[in-house]
């Protein structure tokens, strides 16, 4: 399996395909197996790079997860671009794979070309998601379904990895307040930012409203009537043409 070294830790990627790199941003208790639903779409138009962030999938654990972890998790992004060799990647992020790619574009401008960021709350935690989310989670492991998503994403320590996650969002909460260094508005890249009506945990006009506030001054907005969290999953089909349209500069 591919790794590469990030402060003295092994962290996992792949590579499929050929052409413009595109690069796949997992979110939180999960890992770049989330994506394996569309990768094969996604790499006859791109070279996709898919990453586990540390603590998570095949990459090394660690004892504790920053409780600045989108930040965190994007110098880890950073520095596998840079140890590729690339620049001009395309980003797409889902949840918190959104944050890290807003925290990428934000801090290494000259690497990014687009970015695509689904299903995420904004510029700052939801107040409503954090504060339950020790009782969620403690719930989802008692979930069938979830129990073997978990451990299909991660193996057999897989319980582990959602506890230091959930203490890792819930840490940052406290400490940090919102998920970016610097604020939206210096971001001069083209964004699609996209999400579902019937998401779980944001659902109606949250998406909406939330993503015409923020300050970004070129964005694209597209939610999806239906479809569960996060969007790009439940609604693949329709998702990845827009996607490659809007990586293309294909106007529909």
């Amino acid at each position: 399996m591919p790794y590469f070294t990030y402060q003295n830790k092994k962290i996992f990627f792949e590579e499929y395909g050929t052409g413009i790199p595109l690069l796949l941003l997992h979110g939180n208790s999960l890992s770049s197996r989330m994506f394996l639903p569309v990768v094969d779409d996604l790499q006859k138009y791109a070279k996709v790079i898919l990453i586990d962030f540390l603590g998570n999938g095949y990459s090394d654990r660690l004892s504790s997860i920053s409780d600045d972890l989108w930040y965190d998790e994007a110098q880890q992004a950073i520095s596998l671009i840079d140890y590729l060799g690339y620049s001009q990647v395309n980003l797409l992020g889902s949840s918190g794979g959104a944050l890290v790619a807003l925290n990428i574009a934000l801090e290494r401008p000259d690497l990014v070309g687009k970015i695509v960021a689904d299903s995420f709350e904004g510029e700052t935690p939801l107040e409503s998601f954090v504060t339950n989310i020790y009782q969620d989670r403690a719930i989802s492991k008692e979930n069938l379904w979830l129990r073997t998503l978990y451990q299909q994403n991660h193996g057999d320590d897989w319980e582990n990895v959602v506890d230091n996650d959930t203490l890792a969002i819930y840490t940052h909460y406290q400490n940090h307040k919102t998920f970016f260094h610097k604020n939206l508005c210096e971001l001069n890249l083209p964004v699609l930012l996209t999400g579902s009506k019937e998401d779980e945990f944001m659902s109606g006009e949250f998406f909406e409203n939330v993503y015409t506030k923020l300050p970004i001054r070129d964005k694209r907005i597209c939610i999806f009537e239906h479809g569960g969290h996060p969007a790009m999953i439940s609604n693949k089909d329709t998702f990845i043409p827009l996607v490659i349209s809007f990586l293309e500069n294909i106007e529909k």
